[in-house]
């Protein structure tokens, strides 16, 4: 089981994330846990204050290093293995690889980001800064939901088969192949005729062929660090003679 605990001002907002879908079954199931944490709590002051000015000026507000630390510290589990994850724009990018890693480990806990940002001293008292990508949304809530949804998906059991977690697009460093379903015609376009075939080895192949060729699309960026066999690289050739050609 993965041990989520998360730290924010706003743990309300969790409320509807966690009560449906497979976050809720896996927490049902013992899976996963998650508490919330409001930062509130762990304020030293009659105000609950926690956040502040910036020192030298400027718009916003930041949030305090010492409930963030007095948060840290009383959730941290002293036994089993513990990540502490701060949510910030300036963090390095989560990605699939990262939910995979952070999947081993018994707790994870997540200081959601606020306002203009935090004391830079709580550096010292968490793991790593992870970012959803280069932009910026009101708070890290929304980052937080998005890292205990991937890293949930990594613990067995969380997705009942378990092939729609190791065939997810950038699971294997490639995007997802085409998918279709009933009708096998919609308004003239129709669905490729080797997934009618029943003949699995050939899907096989279709589906390799165009998960590189998306990827080369949409996505060239992610073949400089994927896993590529030889005939991988032929499809790939293949596929950028047939762009220059067109």
């Amino acid at each position: 089981m993965v041990r989520f605990d998360i730290i924010t001002l706003f743990p309300r907002m969790f409320d509807s994330p966690l009560q449906e879908s497979i976050l809720y079954k896996a927490r049902q199931a013992g899976l996963i846990s998650v508490g919330l944490h409001d930062l509130r709590e762990y304020t030293f002051d009659r105000h609950r204050t926690a956040d502040d000015t910036p020192y030298g000026g400027g718009a916003g507000m930041v949030l305090k290093v010492e409930p963030l630390v007095a948060a840290i510290e009383a959730i941290r589990s002293a036994t089993g293995t513990t990540r502490t994850l701060l949510t910030s724009p300036q963090g390095e990018k989560f990605t699939q690889a990262t939910a995979c890693r952070l999947s081993r480990f018994d707790q994870i806990v997540i200081v959601c980001g606020r306002y203009e940002g935090f004391d830079e001293r709580v550096l010292d008292y968490v793991d790593e800064e992870l970012s959803l990508g280069d932009y910026v949304v009101t708070g890290g809530e929304l980052a937080a939901m998005v890292i205990v949804d991937a890293v949930s998906r990594q613990v067995p059991g969380v997705v009942g088969d378990q092939d729609s977690v190791t065939g997810d697009s950038l699971a294997n460093g490639l995007l997802k192949y085409p998918q279709y379903t009933r009708p096998p015609e919609f308004r003239g376009a129709g669905v490729p005729e080797v997934l009618l075939s029943g003949d699995h080895k050939k899907i096989e192949q279709w589906r390799r062929a165009a998960a590189l060729s998306r990827t080369a699309a949409r996505r060239p960026d992610l073949l400089n660090s994927a896993d590529l066999s030889d005939e991988d690289r032929k499809i790939l050739l293949n596929y950028k003679h047939r762009q220059e050609m067109e």
